[in-house]
């Protein structure tokens, strides 16, 4: 930004310093060009009353030069030009009394002269009167273009010296934020960015970092809740196995150890099954894909609807040619999660519902149990969080059967919200028909 400005700076500088210099010629050149011209019309004036004078001085800067009928040189101002040389071989036509020329060579080597020719009449003939002047240079006076230059480079030194101060405080509030952002780590995860007074872009930058870090703290959060949860649920079921087993070790005569095995074996099955059940949201975090195809969810409904026995009665409401592109055997687990969740708290029956709304597909699971306050139905999709009454129905539940659904849904772009009903709870299931199958976090192939 400094060479810019310096550049900028520079031209500008330059432009004026031009302007200036043809200003300053110009009006240079009027002025001594007038000086010739009255000198020439003095000295015209003295010729017809009398004869050319011996001495010619017109001031400073003006040659004067007198020429007889024979192109003689009779009078001329001393020192400037060559005795007997005439300043110019240009006569003024019979026309006019005066005309100018540039004259370069043979008068002076190294600098030009502007000059005027004067028509004098006389009895025995015309004499001619030359009057000439420098002509100035493009830089007009050597102190002149020192002082533009002298100021041309001041200017571009300050220009540049702004630049520097005003880039520089412009950022270093962005080097606070970097700096800020460089000391954060997972230990010290709740310190946020200094946010400047000002009202600009780097405001917004701050306020964006800043609103960057609340959601990588949500995600730590929900990260240490989520393995606290799981720890303590682990060990559950394990601590109940071990306290089993210490148990019937201690009286081994007196135990049934049938039972004991049994009640073993559904310790260890709960254990296993929430094993599966993380084993399956880490697959789902890391989007982890199976093939993809094209699924009726229909078809779908009906076939998991034959293959399983429910203790509650299924009412399936089905839309024929409803079809998603996505995950067959992910789709089957989202609709078996609905579809235990709605039994488990339904009193007698579970509607199923497949229907198209435009270019969406909807699957609705609904049951006549007591419903989900409109409080709770965002906490129910939490990893491990399980209301009272679902941990009065089913103790040995894990609470991730709707948090494993709903990340289905997200991942073949759809949604999985609880909705309004006149009775129990009504999960609602809405999936893009046209999706092209692939998770929405995964990046999507280029095309040529």
């Amino acid at each position: 930004m400094t060479v810019i400005a310096g550049t900028v700076t520079a031209i500008i500088c330059a432009i004026a310093t031009t302007l200036i210099l043809v200003a300053a010629r110009g009006s240079e050149s009027d002025s001594s060009r007038g000086e010739a011209t009255a000198a020439a019309f003095r000295l015209s004036y003295v010729l017809r009353r009398e004869s050319a004078p011996a001495r010619l001085d017109a001031g400073e800067g003006v040659i004067l030069q007198v020429l007889d009928e024979n192109r003689s040189v009779i009078a001329g101002t001393p020192g400037r030009v060559p005795a007997g040389r005439p300043l110019a071989d240009f006569v003024p036509s019979a026309t006019r009394v005066y005309s100018t020329r540039r004259v370069c060579a043979p008068v002076r080597r190294h600098r030009c002269l502007w000059v005027i020719g004067f028509r004098v009449f006389k009895p025995g003939g015309d004499w001619l009167i030359y009057a000439a002047v420098p002509i100035v240079p493009w830089y007009v006076h050597p102190g002149l273009i020192m002082f533009l230059a002298s100021v041309s480079l001041l200017v571009i030194l300050l220009g540049c010296l702004r630049a520097w101060a005003t880039v520089d405080h412009t950022l270093a509030p962005v080097e606070a934020i970097r700096a800020e952002l460089a000391e954060i780590t997972a230990q010290q995860s709740g310190r946020r960015v200094t946010v400047p007074e000002s009202r600009d872009e780097i405001r917004r930058l701050a306020e964006a970092a800043n609103a960057t870090l609340d959601r990588l703290d949500s995600a730590l959060e929900r990260q240490r809740t989520f393995t606290s949860d799981a720890s303590h649920d682990l060990r559950s079921p394990i601590a109940a196995a071990r306290a089993q087993i210490e148990e019937a070790l201690l009286y081994p005569d007196d135990v049934d150890w049938p039972q004991t095995a049994r009640g073993v074996l559904q310790t260890l099955e709960r254990l296993q099954a929430i094993v599966t059940d993380l084993l399956q949201l880490a697959r789902l975090d890391a989007a982890a894909w199976q093939e993809v195809e094209t699924v009726d969810l229909g078809a779908l409904v009906t076939i998991e609807l034959a293959r399983s026995e429910r203790t509650k009665r299924i009412v399936p409401h089905l839309q024929e040619g409803v079809t998603v592109c996505g995950d067959r055997l992910r789709l089957v687990r989202l609709l078996t999660n609905l579809l235990d969740n709605a039994e488990r708290h339904a009193e007698s029956r579970v509607d199923v519902t497949v229907s198209r709304e435009d270019d969406i597909a909807v699957l609705e699971v609904m049951d006549d149990g007591a419903g989900i306050a409109e409080k709770d139905r965002d906490l129910v999709f939490q990893r491990f969080a399980r209301l009272e009454a679902s941990k009065a129905r089913d103790p040995a539940g894990s609470g991730l059967g709707l948090p494993i659904a709903r990340e289905i849904a997200r991942l073949h772009g759809g949604t999985l919200t609880i909705e309004d009903s006149e009775r129990g709870a009504r999960f609602v299931l809405r999936i893009p028909r046209h999706h092209d199958g692939r998770p929405v976090d995964q990046p999507q192939p280029r095309r040529g």
